[in-house]
């Protein structure tokens, strides 16, 4: 698992492009693994600050007893209005880890002014990704701890699709 930081350190260029992406809509769709293993799909705020990607949430809520419960998760963000995907689809993988240091949960709360109490996890990243159209092409960006970012490309021809190396 790897923090936004490092994410951030590792490829630069491409942490831009999602947390850019993010940064286009306030809500975003949060999946989350039930008790019973179905997904679960919630809507979600994400937040960018402090080097780090922060999931907050009202105590007592479903997607939150998910992630206290299991806390693998992914998220996609808001593609917003038409099919165009001018600007990509992202989606952001990992795990949710509650934090329960009352310093680090004052000092996000000064800052956003979450209503009292909240649940607040930070995210540890197990994938990165970006899928958006390019000329003719489907162009797939992903990224995984300790690697760099893989480019597959695939058109409409029935071709193979092909990574860029």
């Amino acid at each position: 698992m790897t923090s936004w930081a490092e994410f951030e350190k590792a490829e630069p260029e491409f942490a831009a492009t999602v947390r850019e992406r993010f940064g286009m809509y306030k809500h975003h769709v949060l999946g989350t693994v039930r008790r019973d293993g179905a997904p679960r799909l919630s809507g979600l705020e994400a937040d960018f600050r402090f080097e780090q990607m922060w999931l907050g949430m009202m105590p007592g809520s479903l997607k939150a007893r998910d992630l206290l419960r299991d806390p693998r998760f992914s998220i996609f963000a808001n593609p917003g209005e038409g099919a165009e995907m001018e600007h990509g689809d992202v989606r952001v993988s990992g795990r949710a880890v509650e934090v329960v240091d009352d310093a680090v949960k004052g000092g996000y709360a000064a800052e956003t002014n979450p209503p009292e109490p909240f649940h607040l996890f930070r995210v540890e990243l197990e994938e990165v990704s970006r899928m958006g159209v390019e000329g003719e092409e489907m162009v797939i960006r992903v990224w995984r701890p300790g690697a760099p970012v893989r480019t597959i490309r695939r058109g409409n021809d029935g071709a193979p699709a092909r990574e860029e190396g």
